[in-house]
């Protein structure tokens, strides 16, 4: 079998176009931790299960791994600014972006598209990543346009069809 070049990977990856969420949970002192995540999906309707990937070289892997309780907030096409804070290395992540607390405690961003806010039911080793599966304890909903990255940038949704 061939050997593959990894950017050549991840840039075929990238031609899945995704939505972009931000994953918020509590570290064991009782901090905020959130970060920007693509690797979310649905599982199951019954129960209601979803998932979402880190990769263990993520600062804030331990705290994801370890967490009981996380929620997922579905970012619409207005919070490019909010998916690049969380994705970033500032010191705090949640500095200026108004939140709420849920279950147990969990950081709530008040602006999302969709909340699911969830109980880790499984997680899977999956090579450089942890895939957590969470059990949908609530959810919300705010229909608007979806924020998409594809191809390593955020795109509307008539670029995306477009560029194919």
């Amino acid at each position: 079998m061939p050997v593959q070049d990894p950017r050549k990977f991840r840039n075929a990856l990238g031609q899945f176009a995704t939505g972009v969420t931000v994953v918020t949970a509590l570290d064991r002192s009782g901090n905020r931790v959130g970060m920007t995540a693509n690797s979310f999906s649905s599982v199951s309707l019954d129960p209601m299960l979803v998932l979402w990937s880190v990769a263990k070289s993520c600062n804030a892997f331990d705290v994801f791994n370890h967490a009981e309780q996380f929620a997922i907030h579905v970012l619409h096409a207005g919070q490019q600014q909010v998916s690049n804070q969380f994705a970033s290395k500032v010191p705090d992540r949640f500095a200026g972006i108004p939140c709420a607390e849920g279950i147990g405690g969990l950081p709530l961003l008040k602006d999302y598209g969709a909340l699911f806010q969830c109980q880790t039911e499984h997680r899977y080793e999956g090579g450089d990543h942890i895939i957590l599966v969470g059990r949908v304890l609530d959810f919300d909903l705010k229909p608007k346009p979806p924020l998409i990255f594809h191809a390593g940038r955020y795109a509307d949704l008539p670029e995306v069809a477009e560029a194919c």
